[in-house]
């Protein structure tokens, strides 16, 4: 009993781990927004501008 009890709460870690770094990423997102867009706009504006 006791180490299912355990697994359990091994399995409710991980999960937590999983939203800290789910939250992270979307902080991360959210302060570099713009930084972000203009990357992707200058390398969708380079592959649509080439002549392959």
């Amino acid at each position: 009993m006791e180490f299912k009890s355990f697994r359990n709460s091994k399995e409710g870690m991980e999960l937590v781990q999983v939203a800290i770094l789910i939250a992270i990423a979307i902080a991360l997102g959210l302060i570099f927004k713009s930084q972000i867009g203009a990357f992707v706009d200058g390398v969708f504006g380079d592959l649509l501008g080439s002549d392959f």
